[in-house]
């Protein structure tokens, strides 16, 4: 108490000087800083105690969002979706803490003068802090208010602050904490508020919540099968049962468990998978290696996880195919732990449980990096299933990297589209976006690991920034990422035609680090099938942003997705699209002939195209897709061209595999221990349809 009380003593020196040499700074920066045309957070107030304190723009206290109680996670088709309303209903249900940073000011000017740079995204929170916070406490520490408990006073909508954490009132009072978390529990989000102390500018870094409070627990009954005999011995102990309990006990000495993770899908899936191994490895679980499971023993790995995907036809048969031979081996007496997580494992909840009892988890993209906390109520003697909505959280573990040279690093979370073909945005949930700082802060951790190229993640990576306070834009993103020191190579996935900004295009031009390279579906070349799709694009519209790339980086790459076959396309339709990629010519397109999706419109439309139909569409367009890739390839013959080497041509052994900076894969002669991660130059001298080869040159 006492030392509070000098703390406070020693501010209100510091007040009565204006603030004295920080002032100074603060007026300086936004002499040089603030822009005209401003736009004001407003302040809110909380000089008078015990009243109502609302923000009169922007954002508003989660209690006046008015959510139905039985909104359906994550969305329903067909409404308007405000992924922050999602999320701060039932994402906060659980939430035990948030950690925050602050800015100090003397004046509402100037918190809005940085308030407009941060929104830029050209200068990070923590740096501004550091040179011009007006609280002396964490002005050192980049504004590190640190984690502050929170609970929920008898709805997810009233979120308050825990008790016994009056030590924080002289950095931020306890009720400009509380407004904090009234307003926002969203990590990347900066807002306003005002206290005795000043003015201050919040940010909300991360967020803590019980995962396991979330899932759905049922008691499983667990035989215990006599060694050696196949038959029943009674029922094991609830507590820590199972060939988990090794890894979740405190004293883990002597315990050798094993995991098998499959993959299935996207880039995206790609990530997750090496979140969960990050978890997996901290609880001490190890790969397995197919020698261990010799014809003698026959012993398959410990932990078994299927990652699963349902974009494709026949997805839920793929899963329930892969699991079989595991869930006999469960049946006939082994103690082995298997996983469900992904998309799938999202579209089926508790309805995988029924058809495959001897799963014991069943969870969602959005527990990725929780899966340890989950682990914990399996070895309970529980089949559980998470798929809640939740806050995405930064991980707690490191993601085991399949590759020491390119990495995947999320940047958005989930979908909010709609298109009536796809089951994502059911799957993936809402959209979330990572926060700046913590971006840039796993990138930076790469290089410093060796890592050379990062791939920026995201299902509507140009949505990057929306959904947060102030928004953001994605283009900024990319300079900020290309500018860390040491980046070689930077790309991202996957451009939405409706959202993708000619902003993003000048800054890949502009940033030497960004790849000239990019993804941007189209999926059909008719404006009538792009309708019907639910798109929210033209032909014209998409054409645009090819003219842009073509304008500012005429070597660049593009490539694509399409459909074909969806409900209703004519011929004359399916021409369009042979036309538009005629047009455009791409690098490459990957194709696929329309399938129906789980609960999407599409699957219910009455106007099916043919299997046949279907079928004799998807051959047409892979030759065209085929005579543009070797089209586009063969113009870098007797060229040389820069590859970022990563791998071994497993084909031939004495050449080793890279990618150009157009996204290519190209051969040539040399030492994978010697070259693995360097950055070559390669003459061409062969070009394929979808690769190159050629010889070193200095």
């Amino acid at each position: 108490m006492h030392l509070a009380l000098l703390i406070l003593s020693a501010f209100a020196v510091e007040l009565t000087d204006g603030f004295s040499v920080v002032e100074q700074r603060q007026r300086s920066f936004s002499s040089t800083r603030l822009h005209p045309m401003v736009t004001s957070l407003n302040m809110v107030s909380m000089q008078e105690p015990g009243t109502t304190n609302e923000r009169k723009g922007g954002a508003v206290p989660v209690e006046k969002l008015n959510i139905p109680a039985d909104a359906k996670y994550p969305t329903q088709r067909g409404t308007t979706t405000d992924s922050r309303k999602i999320i701060a209903t039932f994402g906060r249900q659980h939430l035990t803490a948030v950690r925050l940073r602050h800015i100090l000011f003397a004046t509402e000017e100037l918190s809005q003068a940085t308030l407009h740079q941060l929104r830029s995204g050209d200068v990070l929170f923590e740096n501004l802090a550091r040179q011009l916070s007006a609280c002396a406490e964490t002005r050192d520490k980049g504004g590190e208010i640190g984690w502050v408990s929170v609970k929920n006073a008898g709805s997810s909508l009233n979120t308050t602050m825990m008790e016994g954490e009056d030590y924080l009132d002289p950095i931020i009072p306890s009720t400009a904490r509380e407004t904090v978390v009234q307003i926002t529990t969203k990590p990347g989000d900066i807002i306003s508020v005002q206290s005795d102390r000043g003015f201050h500018l919040v940010q909300v870094v991360d967020v803590m919540a019980d995962v396991r409070k979330m899932a759905t627990l049922k008691p499983r009954s667990r035989k215990v099968v006599k060694e050696g005999t196949g038959e029943p011995g009674g029922k094991s102990p609830r507590k820590l049962t199972g060939v988990l309990s090794g890894a979740l006990d405190s004293n883990r000495e002597g315990v050798d468990l094993t995991y098998k993770l499959e993959t299935m899908g996207c880039q995206m899936n790609m990530a997750d998978s090496e979140r969960m191994e990050g978890q997996l490895q901290a609880l001490g679980i190890r790969p397995f290696e197919s020698k261990e499971g010799d014809k003698k023993n026959k012993k398959g790995p410990d932990v078994v996880v299927l990652n699963t995907c349902s974009i494709r036809d026949h997805a839920e048969q793929k899963v329930y195919s892969y699991i079989g031979p595991h869930a006999k081996r469960k049946r006939d007496g082994e103690d082995v732990a298997i996983i469900v997580a992904g998309c799938v494992a999202q579209q089926e909840g508790e309805k995988l449980l029924r058809r495959a009892p001897e799963v014991d988890l069943v969870m969602g993209p959005q527990y990725a990096n929780r899966i340890g906390d989950l682990l914990e109520d399996v070895s309970n003697g529980n089949q559980v299933v998470a798929t809640e909505a939740s806050h995405i959280m930064e991980d707690s573990t490191k993601p085991r990297r399949q590759s020491t040279v390119a990495a995947w690093v999320n940047v958005i979370y989930g979908c909010n589209e709609r298109c009536t073909f796809c089951i994502v945005p059911t799957t993936r949930g809402v959209e979330q976006s990572r926060p700046v700082e913590s971006i840039l802060a796993e990138v930076t951790e790469l290089v410093s690991q060796g890592f050379k190229e990062v791939t920026l993640l995201g299902q509507n990576i140009d949505a990057y920034g929306r959904d947060m306070i102030p928004k953001r834009k994605f283009s900024d993103l990319i300079s900020s990422v290309g500018a860390i020191s040491g980046l070689k190579r930077l790309r991202f996935v996957t451009s939405h035609p409706r959202y993708m900004s000619l902003g993003v295009v000048d800054s890949v031009a502009e940033t030497p680090a960004a790849c000239e390279s990019f993804h941007i579906p189209f999926q059909s070349g008719s404006n009538d099938v792009l309708a019907a799709m639910g798109r929210g694009h033209t032909r014209e519209k998409y054409l645009h942003i090819v003219d842009r790339i073509r304008t500012r980086i005429p070597d660049a790459s593009i490539t694509a997705d399409v459909i074909v076959g969806f409900p209703g396309e004519t011929e004359e339709q399916f021409q369009d699209t042979l036309s538009l990629m005629e047009e455009v010519r791409f690098d490459s397109v990957n194709t696929a002939a329309y399938s129906p999706r789980p609960n999407t419109p599409a699957a219910i439309f009455d106007n099916q195209v043919a299997d046949d139909v279907k079928h004799d569409r998807l051959l047409r367009i892979n030759e065209v897709n085929k005579k543009h890739a070797t089209e586009r390839r063969a113009r870098l013959m007797g060229r040389t061209v820069e590859i970022l080497v990563e791998e071994r041509n497993v084909r031939n052994p004495t050449q080793v595999m890279g990618r150009s900076r157009h996204g290519y894969i190209v051969y040539c002669e040399g030492d994978i221990d010697e070259l693995r991660g360097e950055l070559v130059n390669v003459e061409i001298d062969t070009c394929q349809a979808y690769y190159l080869a050629g010889n070193r040159v200095d």
